[in-house]
């Protein structure tokens, strides 16, 4: 299995940057690919950006469009969320995940890690 985990987190002001980063354990397997979710208190754990193991294939939720980045560096076996133009309502737990195929729905993704905490104050 493979084992996440997550950095990058912190305070940011409204329309300051992030960059979060998810480092591997070890190399997943070709057909493995790698998600970003996030969930504030309260609410549900929703989508934010999905990438193919090889970079061909790249989705972004609807909020995060135009903001956000991910990218997958396979050589370091990290992937990175690149974060722009912050929100308050960007504010939320951060967690990285893989999967066996690319998806939005996080109950096909198997393993996750523990998650890196970003707060976004006006």
């Amino acid at each position: 299995q493979v084992q996440l985990v997550e950095s990058g987190g912190g305070l940011a002001q409204a329309g300051a940057s992030l960059r979060l980063s998810c480092a591997a354990s070890r190399r997943t397997a070709s057909n493995y690919n790698m998600g970003w979710f996030r969930q504030a208190p309260g609410k549900e754990r929703e989508f934010v950006a999905a990438i193919s193991r090889s970079g061909g294939s790249i989705y972004y939720a609807d909020s995060v469009k135009g903001r956000f980045t991910i990218s997958i560096d396979n050589a370091k076996n990290t992937v990175y969320l690149q974060m722009n133009s912050l929100k308050p309502e960007d504010t939320a737990v951060y967690y990285c995940a893989t999967a066996a195929v690319v998806s939005t729905n996080p109950k096909l993704y198997n393993s996750w890690g523990q998650g890196t905490q970003v707060t976004v104050s006006s």
